[in-house]
């Protein structure tokens, strides 16, 4: 099993092939590969995708475009081949998003617009427990009151209960979206690589569902909407990122 880390000039990607290879080789009845590259075909086919990415919104889509991003998701969705979004690799995915009063589109997978959070501290850095929805695969087995690692100063707020996707939410000032599962479209806002235990939990969960759709045939998966105009006491790492 191949697990692609696309590479589009993000900051965070070497961490996220680290901590992918660390669950990777734990997986006792799995062999998984991890590779770090911009090549398209190889994004394409690969079982698993993943899109990390720090910074500003804008420039991450810049870096993507690059990369015809677009193109290799449209084309992985389309075969029901699984996504895993990582922080503004997360954002991305959404509608649209405002940073310093600069509009920039998203990739338009998941309606939402990201947008600067509005807490008294600001950006939020640090750990946080979240609230997965029922029927979650990324937090399965996971204790509530797990906390993950947060760096970033804009996010999705709290979707309507009719949202097409599950959304896991936490809270510094207003509810946000902390993760998303959309069939085998998923994401996290906080950075699992850098979680410790909880984050290889996740990671592992995600890996697994990727195995279970080679093992077996695929469940239906809903399209994604059309495009619109305790737990760990690791020290905070410091290799940081934020948006």
């Amino acid at each position: 099993m191949e697990i692609v880390v696309l590479d589009y000039g993000s900051g965070n990607v070497r961490s996220a092939v680290r901590a992918l290879e660390k669950v990777g080789s734990a997986l006792d009845s799995h062999e998984v590969s991890i590779r770090l590259t911009a090549d398209r075909a190889a994004a394409v086919a690969a079982d698993g995708l993943v899109v990390p990415g720090v910074g500003a919104f804008a420039a991450c889509m810049a870096g993507l475009g690059r990369v015809d991003a677009a193109g290799i998701l449209a084309e992985r969705l389309a075969d029901a081949r699984p996504v895993l979004g990582i922080c503004v690799g997360m954002q991305v995915l959404f509608a649209d998003g405002i940073e310093h009063g600069v509009h920039t589109d998203g990739l338009g997978l998941l309606p939402g617009r990201v947008q600067p959070l509005r807490a008294p501290v600001v950006p939020h850095m640090g750990w946080n427990t979240v609230t997965p929805p029922a029927g979650s695969v990324l937090f399965e087995g996971i204790e509530p009151g797990t906390r993950f690692y947060f760096v970033h100063s804009y996010a999705v707020p709290a979707p309507d209960p009719a949202s097409p996707y599950l959304a896991t939410l936490t809270e510094h000032g207003d509810r946000f979206v902390a993760a998303a599962e959309h069939g085998v479209l998923s994401a996290t806002q906080f950075h699992p690589e850098k979680s410790g235990a909880a984050g290889q939990a996740l990671l592992r969960n995600w890996i697994r569902s990727v195995a279970a759709r080679l093992a077996g045939p695929h469940p239906p998966q809903a399209s994604p909407p059309a495009r619109s105009h305790p737990a760990s006491n690791e020290n905070i790492p410091a290799e940081q990122g934020e948006s």
